[in-house]
């Protein structure tokens, strides 16, 4: 029996399509503890509920003085001050600093009552009790103010970003031990196809390893995701209805590679057309690559099946699936990098379809940056994405890109 696609959908229709069936909005917020908070996101607005520092601190050792006892004070004149007690770190101070007299501080110690400045101790000498410094020093020199860092009231961090080492640190500096974020979506990944083999296991004849499960699970963790790998699945249809079926039971989102072709032995759409309702919603898109791409809803779960070739897989999953998957995560939607670039060399497109071109950056002799097609060789070929710095997009309608035409590269990452 002859197999053929559905009609074609651009991806911008695609696009359409899954956010008229699909919204994609966190899927809850929980508490957990500050310490285990790193890459989760933030499900609130952070507003500082004291001034950070407290106090007013010293940023340095040395002497807590009144500036203008130390105007005129120089290597050859120093200024001569009586020593009238010690500010420690963690206390508040019980000496008031009067003029003609300095105090001993620590780093980090509140400035005592009086003092208005503080000399460096490399600038001072300490005689039988008395204080000679030998460098002058400015109102609120070496003084941090109270509120300096963070104002009480300020909203220092904001929901949906990204907590990282610095976030956490602005977190536990307002005295948080907790924090609320979002709940990390489940993402189910799976791999179809009797050639695939699990690596770690003997590569026998006629198979291969299966890169998808791995670059896939990987790219669901840089999405704010938790990737739960579920297999290697035969082309059969009960064993893949079983697979599907346990995969949504499991999970908040599904990723199959393989099985969507046009071949006897692709028959991941024609299962998910049985699971639930809507069922199938698109049915191949016309890019390049990613031709045979799928996409249903099943009561209410995605499932993106992707093309078996890699880099095909991971590319869709890139530009469909990913945008999906950080909504879920609570994650902030952010542009894409995109740089100028000219073309290395005439490009086309394949015909009547949008296709996306694996490109390097590298200078010319004028320092000019250069967009230089990576080889696509086979089309399983997992190193046209991996020695790529991002693709250029053409679209159905242009028939080609000429060289040296300044063209826009979509990167995958920052350069």
């Amino acid at each position: 029996m002859k197999k053929v696609f559905r009609k074609l959908l651009t991806i911008e229709e695609a696009r359409q399509v899954i956010q008229q069936h699909f919204k994609a909005k966190p899927l809850g917020v929980e508490e957990i503890p500050l310490i285990e908070a790193c890459n989760r996101v933030l499900a609130e607005n952070i507003t500082v509920p004291l001034d950070i520092p407290p106090f007013n601190r010293s940023t340095v050792d040395g002497y807590a003085v009144k500036a203008e006892d130390t105007f005129g004070a120089e290597e050859n004149h120093p200024v001569k001050l009586k020593l009238c007690g010690t500010v420690n770190v963690g206390e508040m101070p019980k000496i008031t600093v009067e003029h003609g007299k300095a105090a001993e501080i620590m780093t980090g110690a509140p400035i005592p009552e009086g003092a208005d400045a503080v000399v460096m101790a490399e600038h001072t000498e300490r005689k039988n009790g008395e204080i000679y410094v030998y460098s002058a020093v400015a109102k609120d020199e070496n003084i941090m103010k109270a509120g300096a860092d963070m104002k009480k009231g300020e909203t220092v961090l904001k929901r949906g970003q990204l907590l990282g080492a610095r976030e956490i640190g602005a977190l536990a500096a307002v005295g948080l031990a907790k924090v609320n974020v979002y709940k990390v979506p489940r993402v189910a990944v799976l791999s179809t196809g009797a050639e695939v083999t699990e690596p770690g296991k003997p590569l026998t004849p006629g198979k291969i390893y299966d890169i998808n499960a791995y670059s896939l699970s990987a790219a669901v963790m840089e999405s704010g995701g938790k990737p739960v790998y579920m297999g290697v699945f035969p082309d059969d249809e009960a064993e893949i209805e079983k697979a599907l079926k346990k995969a949504l039971a499991t999970a908040d989102m599904v990723l199959t590679s393989g099985g969507v072709s046009v071949g006897p032995k692709d028959v991941v759409p024609k299962t998910l057309g049985l699971l639930g309702k809507p069922g199938l919603i698109v049915c191949g898109i016309a890019t390049k690559p990613g031709k045979p791409t799928t996409v249903a809803l099943v009561d209410g779960k995605l499932v993106f099946s992707l093309p078996g070739h890699p880099t095909s897989a991971l590319f869709i999953f890139h530009i469909l699936a990913r945008p999906i998957l950080e909504g879920l995560a609570g994650l902030k939607q952010e542009k894409a990098y995109t740089v100028k670039a000219l073309a290395s060399t005439r490009m086309f497109p394949a015909r009547g379809r949008r296709t996306f071109i694996m490109v390097n950056l590298k200078e010319d002799e004028l320092k000019r940056l250069l967009a230089e097609p990576v080889p696509v060789g086979l089309s399983g070929a997992i190193t046209t994405l991996l020695k790529a710095d991002g693709f250029i997009e053409i679209p159905e309608n242009q028939q080609f890109i000429d060289a040296g035409e300044e063209v826009p590269v979509h990167l995958f990452k920052r350069l």
